[in-house]
């Protein structure tokens, strides 16, 4: 089932975005695509499993390996805001889908990365220590990033994210809880599950990357199905945007590990992670901190999922078709 879902990821993906496009017309009267409060119960579960998931040597290799994760984390959250923040500008986007292009540009990488630099031939360690870093700094970053990004923006796109503020706080302190409580409390809950039961740690590896892929299908199709009303008029200068900054973040990803002077299998690793965001957790975030704006907000990090999951798995597929040496520094990493 596993090789299933994630051979055929994109696939079920489209299947089941335009099950949720047209499910209206399929003249059924419960609509399972439209409860957004169930969005961050998915990316909860979801980070509880890949906790669960991660072995005891990934975070030994953090802090081995920290100035080349470090660096590869630093190349992530500079090299996507600006590309956002850069295109979206380009473009002459505004307010909502201004905000959710900025979104693209600072979450951490996703999970598929692991998976596709496996694929890729990469040095699938490095790639998950990657993931782990940036995820666990998320609720520091996002904030940050978002912070540093409105002071470039128009007035008009400010005032979209203000809005997003309320009693419990401003848009930046309301991000960093969400963050702590879905990404890095779960993500520590299931590695400290994965420590107290050892022996389940092969099914928790089969299990975590089921309900991993499970729940960025169902995220991303309840925001096509809560924004169902606004797709047909979205411009096609969005998808440009979007395809943009994803293949511009590849290069800046492998441009990156060329200056770290990283062994190919790395450039690889860190390549497929800068360009593959999570852009699920940005969907997510974004349907629960602007609730008092429309749903197109979260209508650009969906739509990013399809590209990176596109662009992504040819790289990986065309990398693997070529042998790549192993350096002295890399033999004996997982690739």
């Amino acid at each position: 089932m596993t090789k299933l879902i994630q051979r055929f990821l994109l696939i079920w993906l489209s299947l089941l975005s335009l099950a949720a496009y047209f499910w209206p017309r399929f003249g059924v009267a419960f609509d399972p695509f439209i409860h957004k409060q169930l969005l961050p119960y998915l990316i909860i579960v979801t980070m509880f499993g890949v906790g669960w998931m991660l072995p005891i040597d990934e975070i030994k290799k953090v802090a081995s390996r920290w100035p080349t994760i470090l660096g590869g984390t630093l190349t992530q959250f500079l090299v996507m805001p600006m590309l956002a923040l850069g295109f979206g500008m380009l473009f002459g986007f505004q307010k909502e889908t201004m905000v959710g292009i900025i979104l693209v540009g600072c979450v951490p990488g996703a999970m598929a990365s692991n998976v596709l630099t496996i694929v890729s031939r990469g040095n699938a360690s490095y790639s998950v220590s990657l993931t782990t870093l940036a995820t666990i700094l998320s609720p520091i970053a996002v904030p940050a990033m978002l912070a540093a990004t409105a002071i470039f923006v128009d007035p008009a796109t400010v005032e979209v994210l203000d809005s997003a503020s309320d009693d419990s706080g401003s848009i930046y302190l309301r991000s960093a809880i969400n963050l702590l409580m879905w990404v890095v409390i779960p993500v520590l809950l299931g590695f400290a599950m994965g420590r107290i039961l050892p022996q389940f740690e092969s099914q928790a590896k089969t299990i975590g990357s089921n309900v991993a892929n499970l729940a960025i299908l169902l995220i991303i199709a309840t925001v096509v199905g809560l924004s169902r009303d606004k797709l047909a008029d979205l411009p096609i200068a969005l998808f440009t945007c979007l395809l943009l900054i994803n293949v511009l973040g590849y290069a800046g990803g492998f441009t990156g590990g060329s200056l770290m002077k990283l062994p190919h299998p790395m450039k690889r690793a860190l390549t497929l992670e800068v360009g593959m965001q999570n852009a699920g957790l940005g969907a997510t975030l974004a349907s629960a901190l602007f609730t008092h704006s429309d749903s197109t907000v979260a209508v650009a990090p969906a739509f990013y999922t399809f590209f990176c999951m596109f662009t992504g798995t040819i790289l990986a597929w065309y990398w693997s078709s070529r042998q790549v040496e192993q350096e002295a520094s890399d033999k004996g990493s997982p690739v």
